[in-house]
């Protein structure tokens, strides 16, 4: 606890143009980023970390955290996916599928693994699936609060996110929440949003969202994100039910590519629309 009070006080005395920390003097550039870096990396340590065992997360079909042919699809995910942020300078991805049981969550938490292996960037995974929560499940882990608390303001990420290494941070839910289009579509969230972006600096967010055709939810929230990943599954995705879900998404935000799941193992990621 000592620890974090320490981590925010530099950081709230940072930002604080009338603190003596803010009128130390840095000249170069150089400088200021390093301290900028020091002042995140005391956030991000001040994070609860958890750890999950590989035998767990090969269960849920988690194969990231370690290289190897498992991953090997993952990391083209991956390389895919950053190539076409940074060229476009985008920080905010959604996971999405047109229908449930697609595995836009497994590819969520695998992109999350896969991202931690690059010790260069912090990524941060968010569960938005508040009907059906089950980001929790994979990590086997337990938050103090649910995110549908710090969306509403309760709490702050430092209090609910959990860490996964040095890297990753992972933002869960406990529980269904009774209204999620009203937190996904208020502006407090997105206000909640720019917050964490603004403090903790992760190189990418993942947002990891509930499937468009069912409710509203997804809908509400893209706004928020600067593109989105389609899920589709094999021998399960009517071609129909993909149309309209990338039509849907076009309309908000920028569609990413597509992964076809469950089709000799691989998932492809079409290019950039």
């Amino acid at each position: 606890m000592e620890k974090l009070q320490a981590a925010l006080e530099k950081a709230r005395e940072a930002r604080n143009p009338t603190s003596p920390m803010a009128h130390q003097t840095h000249y170069d550039g150089t400088s200021r980023t390093k301290k900028n870096k020091g002042l995140q990396t005391d956030l991000w340590e001040a994070l609860t970390p958890i750890d999950v065992s590989d035998q767990h997360l090969s269960k849920h079909r988690v194969v990231t955290r370690q290289a190897g042919p498992s991953a090997a699809p993952f990391d083209i995910l991956r390389t895919k996916v950053l190539l076409q942020m940074r060229q476009n300078g985008w920080k905010r991805l959604a996971i999405t599928s047109p229908m449930p049981n697609s595995g836009k969550t497994t590819t969520a938490c695998n992109l999350a693994l896969g991202l931690g292996r690059q010790k260069d960037l912090r990524a941060i995974l968010m569960d938005l699936d508040l009907r059906d929560p089950s980001v929790h499940s994979f990590f086997r882990a337990t938050p103090s609060h649910g995110i549908g608390d710090l969306l509403a303001g309760r709490v702050e990420f430092n209090d609910q996110a959990l860490r996964i290494g040095d890297n990753v941070a992972v933002s869960m839910s406990l529980a269904a929440e009774g209204d999620p289009t009203r937190l996904l579509l208020a502006e407090e969230t997105a206000d909640i949003i720019n917050h964490i972006e603004r403090e903790y600096k992760p190189d990418i967010m993942v947002f990891d969202l509930p499937s468009v055709l069912v409710n509203d939810d997804t809908r509400a929230f893209l706004k928020n994100v600067d593109c989105a990943l389609i899920v589709a599954r094999t021998n399960s995705t009517r071609y129909s039910q993909f149309d309209t879900c990338e039509r849907e998404i076009a309309e908000q935000t920028n569609v990413l590519g597509t992964i076809l799941n469950a089709y000799l193992n691989v998932g492809t990621v079409s290019e950039q629309r």
